[in-house]
């Protein structure tokens, strides 16, 4: 039994360190963690890092590789929507074409890392470079808005960028809650019919004991979250494409052929490519993926600002990396999951809105974010050991 529990408490370690950063801060910062106002800009702020997070988690599985361009290209694609809408072309061909922009991008990148054996870190890095470069170009080095309403509401950046209350609560917005409701149920149907499907298949399955408090966790939070958006301005938009990426993503890793050779390829790359996988076409999908999350984040960083701007997306590959190492992702590759990057990302926002709210200086708010990646890398470093 104890050793049941220890392998729990490994297997959650994470979630529950997030618990108690959540628990300091909200100590520290006399309960302003936690408020609506609070809990709503955390999600919108740290946006982009679900988005990018999600696809380097692929990129990761591959072998513990990353791709350092993701940030210059959400500043490339986020000028080129400025650019088009500037000139009263119609916002849905913007939009198609800052992700048909993040497509082509994750088609070169996956070329050379693919299929020209080009590494991944190299390939990327030359990507950093060229697509801020690019940036710079397409807008001559100024600051261009963005003043279409459709686009910034749709998006998460204007005004009225939430979901309207059908039901016109009047001390909380009742449509925000019950979608919460909606979404705590359709989860936990989702689990268990998984696991049934599992059993069937004589697949190994947690403890039902496990599976249980994992569920009930997860479902109080969630409720609980929707809860404060209710009493603050309700469903943010940015919120929906947070969700739409989060379960695409989780079913392409845990569903999909594809999902399964991201990790037979991390796990053992040369037992992958002699029983019949072609490992080159697996590493084209995941950096196709990674260029089509950088294209969606492109838009709400643009849609969030208001504005595309030389400098967007600085040092956002570095916070979609950390989310996914703080996260339980492998540095080796072969092991991570779209839950742990949740926590990584929402670990990464507390801190970050905790020391801010704290008025604690910039530049030791990045030298704790710094100590925490670290952590993070030796407990996966020390968990391998073990293994071995």
């Amino acid at each position: 039994m104890s050793l049941k529990i220890t392998s729990v408490l490994r297997k959650y370690t994470m979630a529950i360190a997030l618990i108690v950063i959540v628990i300091f801060f909200q100590i520290n910062t006399g309960g302003g963690i936690l408020l609506p106002q609070n809990i709503n800009n955390l999600i919108s702020q740290n946006a982009y890092v679900f988005v990018l997070a999600a696809g380097m988690l692929l990129c990761i599985l591959t072998g513990g590789n990353i791709d350092l361009a993701c940030g210059s290209v959400v500043c490339f694609v986020g000028g080129i929507g400025a650019v088009i809408m500037q000139k009263n072309i119609n916002v849905w061909v913007a939009v198609a074409i800052m992700m048909i922009g993040g497509l082509l991008v994750g088609i070169w990148q996956g070329f050379w890392i693919a299929y020209v054996k080009v590494p991944p870190f190299i390939a990327t890095l030359a990507g950093m470079y060229a697509f801020r470069g690019l940036s710079n170009v397409i807008m001559q080095g100024y600051t261009i808005g963005i003043s279409n309403t459709t686009f910034l509401n749709v998006f998460g950046g204007g005004s009225d960028c939430y979901i309207p209350d059908i039901f016109h609560g009047k001390d909380m917005n009742l449509t925000c809650l019950l979608v919460g409701l909606i979404a705590v149920t359709i989860y936990i149907i989702m689990v268990f019919r998984s696991r049934i499907s599992a059993k069937r298949k004589q697949y190994e399955v947690q403890p039902l004991y496990t599976e249980l408090i994992k569920v009930a966790i997860i479902s109080v939070v969630v409720i609980w979250i929707f809860y404060k958006l209710a009493n603050y301005k309700g469903l943010p938009t940015v919120l929906i494409w947070i969700a739409l990426v989060l379960l695409v993503y989780t079913y392409i890793t845990k569903n999909t052929r594809m999902g399964r050779y991201l990790y037979a390829v991390g796990g053992n790359e040369k037992a992958t490519n002699l029983s019949g996988i072609d490992s080159r076409k697996v590493y084209f999908y995941a950096y196709i993926n990674m260029g089509l999350m950088s294209g969606l984040a492109g838009i709400l960083v643009a849609a969030r600002a208001g504005l595309a701007q030389p400098t967007a997306g600085n040092c956002y590959e570095m916070d979609a990396i950390a989310a996914c190492f703080i996260g339980g992702a492998s540095a080796y590759g072969g092991e991570g999951s779209v839950f742990g990057i949740v926590i990584g990302a929402l670990i990464m926002g507390v801190i970050n809105q905790g020391m801010s709210i704290m008025g604690v200086n910039a530049n030791y708010q990045t030298v704790v974010k710094g100590i925490v990646v670290l952590l993070a890398i030796i407990f996966d470093v020390l968990s391998n050991k073990k293994k071995k």
